[in-house]
């Protein structure tokens, strides 16, 4: 009995913890928000831009994007977009040939014996390499961006600014399952707007970043994480705000926000968030690791207090206690991100939404760590 007692307390001492440390992170990302502000540098930049978008079998994307990114409302003769194919096995490129009509975009094939186990980081390798731009701008062939998108992203940018992140979500649709895509997928761009903003640089997305193309080499560019398929995005910020003095920003504008098609089924939501997933334990900063797995450990306890409370009810009532914490806290946070880059009316998919998020977080952090993926079309080993 006294034995029990004590595992119980122990049990209650570690729930305490990580709690309180996911509390003072929701916080932290809500005070990070708050301090986020417009960029207003308007004017054309003197540097040269290239807009670099790696594609592979996009087939039924490329169009779209084409003309989204020819018709951005910035001068023609201070950027390139650089399409380029990372061995598409349909049509993509003959697509691209057939439409194209700018002399200021370019279609380019990375070789196939180029970093092969690369892939995506491989594309963008290559397109920097053949670039002509100062500002390095990348997004994602299934993308649609404003008029004012491509200005709004470069308005962030001063001489002392390395990298800004800017914001992307789903396009809209009528099945509740694109809805929580969508409310949890801002909620990932929330999360690392409010940690920009609170100077702490972690997540970030790669259909919506830009970074001066010195400061890319000065950090190694992908050298480092070559081997993954993933972390053109994060894994890059974090080094640039590790490794120099230059600034990071994030574009809090919705002129700046890029949209882009959700998943259509369960195994392609898995296959996604699992590649994302994968990053997290390749971070170089190994205290926000240990943080992370704070994070996780928090999410872990909604699954295990339930059990834990027919052993002892006193874990009902912790686990009621750090529900309505967490829901409050997310609550808040969420509606303040809406608020200044989304739709607010997602708000009202935020409890079924909840209701998922543990065992959503469990599996997938799992997955990512251990498990390998599908990424188009492509079986990539973790």
């Amino acid at each position: 009995m006294n034995e029990m007692l004590t595992w119980e307390i122990i049990l209650i001492i570690i729930i305490s913890f990580v709690t309180i440390h996911y509390s003072f992170f929701i916080i932290k990302i809500y005070k990070g928000l708050k301090k986020l502000k417009p960029c207003s540098n308007k004017s054309t930049l003197e540097e040269f831009v290239s807009v670099i978008v790696p594609f592979r079998n996009e087939q039924k994307n490329l169009e779209n994007v084409y003309y989204s990114l020819i018709n951005q409302n910035y001068p023609k003769d201070k950027f390139e977009i650089i399409f380029v194919n990372d061995n598409s096995t349909d049509n993509s490129v003959d697509l691209l040939e057939k439409i194209n009509n700018h002399s200021n975009v370019k279609i380019l094939s990375v070789p196939e014996d180029y970093s092969k186990n690369a892939h995506k980081k491989r594309a963008i390798r290559y397109g920097i390499e053949n670039s002509k731009g100062e500002i390095i701008v990348t997004t994602d062939a299934d993308c649609f961006h404003s008029q004012n998108w491509l200005r709004s992203i470069l308005s962030c940018f001063d001489e002392k600014t390395g990298f800004v992140s800017g914001p992307a979500e789903f396009l809209e649709d009528s099945t509740i399952f694109h809805k929580m895509q969508k409310l949890e997928f801002a909620g990932l761009v929330i999360t690392g707007a409010g940690l920009i903003g609170a100077g702490n640089p972690t997540i970030c997305n790669a259909a919506n970043i830009a970074y001066r193309r010195k400061v890319f080499f000065e950090v190694g560019g992908f050298l480092h994480n070559m081997n993954l398929s993933s972390g053109d995005d994060e894994l890059l910020m974090q080094k640039i705000f590790q490794d120099t003095n230059h600034k990071i920003k994030f574009a809090i504008s919705k002129d700046a926000v890029v949209k882009t098609k959700g998943n259509n089924s369960l195994n392609e939501f898995y296959q996604q968030r699992k590649r994302w997933a994968s990053k997290g334990l390749f971070y170089k900063n190994k205290a926000l690791v240990f943080r992370l797995i704070l994070i996780y450990l928090f999410y872990l306890s909604f699954l295990i207090q339930p059990f834990l409370g027919f052993f002892n009810e006193i874990f009902f009532l912790t686990f009621l206690f750090t529900l309505s914490l967490k829901f409050l806290l997310e609550y808040i946070t969420i509606k303040r991100g809406l608020e200044l880059l989304f739709d607010k009316s997602l708000l009202k998919y935020f409890l079924i939404t909840e209701f998922f998020h543990a065992p959503y977080i469990v599996i997938m952090g799992l997955s990512g760590a251990f498990g390998n993926f599908v990424w188009k079309n492509r079986k990539v080993s973790r």
